[in-house]
């Protein structure tokens, strides 16, 4: 009977980790760092992984500022008229060096429709977050937000797996948001769309 117990508990904790695996590195973040946002409504588990939100349905976060890793100062509402990508991420976060090279790629190819990108760095270090940024050539800034305050102007569409990404409109309204690893393939036919609107 003790047997059938001790393996009916090791099935439980495989199962439990294969589920953390499949919802990001949120449960992966080091003890004592701040706890992801709540869900926008007490959703959470349920969340689709991929979202594209039609004109007229879209959110307007709420205001977005911080400091870049190498300290100069960035105001989302700046960058009004164009296309933003944001994408969060941390250092520790295996997906997030996964997608590190599919996210280069997609600026890189559609930078010339608009577009920018900004990493958001949370829960992290600023020496690791800068050591991720230089290893894995990331070309386009990174705000450092270790407490993830950045992420509750999103609340409404709730980044709070990573790596999550948000596309932002050039209205400033959220068209689309990914919580998972991204690839070029993913992302980057949707960011073209997106930067074909209104342009």
């Amino acid at each position: 009977m003790r047997r059938r117990r001790g393996v009916a508990a090791l099935v439980a904790a495989g199962l439990a980790g294969i589920a953390l695996i499949a919802a990001g590195c949120t449960a992966g973040r080091p003890a004592g760092s701040a706890r992801a946002p709540a869900a926008a409504g007490g959703q959470g588990a349920a969340l689709n992984t991929s979202q594209v939100y039609p004109l007229g349905q879209r959110a307007v976060p709420g205001p977005v500022a911080g400091d870049l890793l190498d300290g100069a100062r960035l105001d989302l509402a700046s960058a009004r008229g164009r296309v933003v990508v944001l994408n969060f991420w941390a250092s520790w976060c295996a997906p997030c060096r996964l997608e590190s090279a599919e996210l280069a790629a997609t600026y890189l190819a559609t930078k010339d429709l608009g577009v920018d990108f900004v990493g958001v760095d949370i829960r992290d270090t600023h020496d690791a977050a800068s050591a991720f940024t230089a290893d894995f050539h990331i070309p386009y800034p990174s705000l450092y937000d270790p407490p993830g305050r950045i992420a509750l102007a999103f609340r409404e569409v709730n980044p709070s797996v990573i790596p999550t990404t948000v596309i932002v409109d050039r209205s400033g309204a959220v068209a689309a948001v990914f919580r998972k690893a991204v690839t070029r393939t993913d992302l980057e036919p949707v960011v073209d769309a997106v930067a074909a609107e209104n342009s």
